[in-house]
C-alpha cells in the first residue's frame, strides 16, 4: 500500500470510469409523494448553478447544523437548545431536498456524466456520519454508550452494504423503507426534541411498563436494518455479475474465521444470512458469475469495512480513560471519516470495475489510539483522538479532491462550473421542449426517474 500517489486513478480505471452507465432501481415509499416538490425545486435553480455545487452546498448545511447541536452537547449527554434541534432538522432537510434535485439540474443542463454519481455518493457517505450523530445527540443516547455506537455504527454499515451489494450487481437497489424514508424519521426525532424538549424521550409508554419511548428507535433501526440486510445479501450471495466467471481467491491467511466473526458481530442473531453466508465462503461463490463486477470475490469488501468497525470497537472497549464515553462525538466523528474513505474507495472501485484494497492510509488515525494503548497511554487519549480526527478528515479531503481533480483532467469537465456553450444550448432545448409540453399538455419536464438517489446519480 502506497500512502502517497502521483496519481490514484490508472488509465484502465479512467476509461471504464468514463464508460460507466449509473443503474438504480427503487420501491421507496416516499419517493413518489416527493416528486412533484422536488420538480418545482429544480425548476427554481438557474441554469447555471452546477450540479455538484447543489450537492456540496446541501452537504455543508447538514454537516454546519449538526456541528451546533455537537457544540452544545459534545458527550451527547447534555441537552442542546430546542431551536438547534430544529435547524438540525431543517439543515437535513435542505440537504435531503438538494441531494434530490442535483441529478435533474444535470439533466436539465445537459451535464450528466459519472462524476456526478461519485461525488454524490461521497456527500452522502459524509453525511449518514453527521445524520446518525445528530438523531443521538437530540435523544441523549451519551447515557447509553454501547447504544449509541449501534445507532451509528448501524447507519455506516448499512450505506456500506448498499454499495457492497452495487459493487457484486452492477445496480444500486433501494427497498420500500429506505434512505428517504430513514431520513424523515430523523428530521421528525428532530422535531419532536425541538418541540416537547429531549426528555420526552425518557417518558414511558402507556401500558407498557419500563418501556421508554426512545426504545422505539432502537427497536426501529434493528428492524429496519435486518429488512435492508437481508434485501442486500440476497443480492451479495447471489447477483454476483462478474466478467471472470469464478471468485477469485481473498489472499488474507484465515480469512474464513475472519470473516465469520464479523458477521456475527455485525449481524447476530440473523440465521438466515449467517448460514448463506457460510455456504457462499464454502463454495466460492453462488452468483451468476460468482464474482463481483470487478471479478473480484464477492467477500472481499468485508475486509476493509471490519479494519474500521473492529478497531473502533476494540479502542472502545479497552480505553482506560474512557475515551469514546466522555468523548463520543469526537469519537464517532474521527471513525466515521474513516468509514465514509473506504465507503468512497468501494464506489469508486465498482464504478472502475477494479479491485479494492485491503489497507487504507486513513487507518494510520486508528492506529495513532491503538498504539498509545498498546504502550499505555503515553499520551492522553483525547489528545491523540483530536490528532486522530484531524488526520483521517485531511486524508479523507485529500482522497477525494484528487479522485475528482484526476476525473476532471481525463473527461475534460469542470467539477463545479457548467460550459457556457452547454448552457447555452440548454436554453433553448428547454425554451423548446416547454413549448413542445405545452401544445402536447403532457407530463412536466422533469417527471423522470424518481428515486432521489437516482436523481442525484448522473450530474457533472
Amino acid at each position: 500500500m502506497q500512502f502517497y500517489k502521483d496519481r490514484l486513478l490508472s488509465p484502465g480505471q479512467l476509461k471504464r470510469l468514463s464508460e460507466h452507465k449509473y443503474s438504480c432501481t427503487s420501491n421507496s415509499l416516499l419517493d413518489g409523494l416527493l416528486q412533484p416538490w422536488w420538480d418545482w425545486l429544480v425548476s427554481k435553480v438557474p441554469l447555471w448553478l452546477a450540479p455538484n455545487l447543489i450537492t456540496v452546498l446541501g452537504l455543508v448545511v447538514n454537516i454546519a447544523t449538526t456541528l451546533i447541536l455537537v457544540y452544545y452537547s459534545p458527550d451527547a449527554r447534555a441537552e442542546a437548545p430546542r431551536w438547534a434541534c430544529f435547524l438540525c432538522a431543517l439543515g437535513l432537510f435542505v440537504y435531503q431536498s438538494l441531494d434530490a434535485i442535483d441529478g435533474k439540474q444535470a439533466r436539465r443542463t445537459g451535464t450528466s456524466t459519472p462524476l456526478g454519481e461519485l461525488f454524490d455518493h461521497g456527500c452522502d457517505s459524509i453525511s449518514t456520519v453527521f445524520v446518525a450523530l445528530s438523531a443521538c445527540i437530540a435523544v441523549q443516547l451519551g447515557y447509553y454508550p454501547t447504544w449509541m455506537f449501534f445507532q451509528c455504527f448501524c447507519a455506516m454499515t448499512l450505506f456500506y452494504c448498499a454499495h457492497w451489494q452495487t459493487y457484486v450487481s452492477g445496480s444500486l437497489r433501494f427497498g420500500k423503507v429506505d434512505v428517504t424514508e430513514a431520513q424523515f424519521t430523523i428530521i421528525g426525532i428532530h422535531l419532536i426534541s425541538a418541540i416537547f424538549g429531549p426528555e420526552i424521550w425518557m417518558m414511558e409508554i402507556p401500558f407498557l411498563d419500563g418501556f421508554m419511548f426512545k426504545y422505539l428507535l432502537g427497536v426501529m433501526t434493528v428492524v429496519c436494518a435486518l429488512a435492508n440486510l437481508y434485501s442486500i445479501f440476497s443480492v451479495i450471495f447471489t447477483g454476483g455479475v462478474g466478467k471472470n466467471g469464478s471468485t477469485v481467491a481473498i489472499p488474507v491467511l484465515g480469512v474464513g474465521t475472519f470473516s465469520t466473526y464479523m458477521a456475527m458481530v455485525f449481524y447476530a442473531g440473523y440465521i438466515h444470512v449467517f448460514l448463506e453466508f457460510c455456504k457462499v465462503f464454502e463454495s466460492g461463490g453462488i452468483g451468476k458469475n460468482g464474482s463481483t463486477i470487478a471479478g473480484t470475490s464477492v467477500l472481499s469488501p468485508i475486509i476493509p469495512f471490519s479494519f474500521v468497525v473492529v478497531p473502533a470497537f476494540i479502542i472502545y472497549r479497552k480505553s482506560a480513560e474512557h475515551v469514546y464515553e466522555n468523548h463520543p462525538a469526537l469519537y464517532i466523528l474521527s471513525f466515521g471519516m474513516v468509514a465514509a474513505k473506504v465507503t468512497n474507495r468501494l464506489v469508486v472501485a465498482h464504478m472502475t470495475k477494479n479491485e479494492m484494497q485491503y489497507l487504507d492510509s486513513s487507518l494510520i488515525g486508528p492506529a495513532m489510539l491503538f498504539l498509545n494503548q498498546y504502550f499505555n497511554f503515553f499520551i492522553k487519549e483525547y489528545y491523540v483522538l483530536w490528532v486522530c480526527f484531524i488526520w483521517v478528515t485531511l486524508d479523507l479531503f485529500r482522497y477525494s479532491a484528487q479522485v475528482c481533480l484526476e476525473i476532471c483532467d481525463h473527461m475534460k469537465i469542470k467539477l463545479f462550473r457548467i460550459p457556457c456553450n452547454n448552457h447555452a444550448g440548454t436554453v433553448q432545448a428547454n425554451a423548446a421542449e416547454r413549448n413542445v409540453h405545452m401544445m402536447l399538455e403532457e407530463e412536466p419536464l422533469l417527471d423522470d426517474e424518481y428515486h432521489h438517489g437516482s436523481d442525484t446519480a448522473v450530474d457533472l
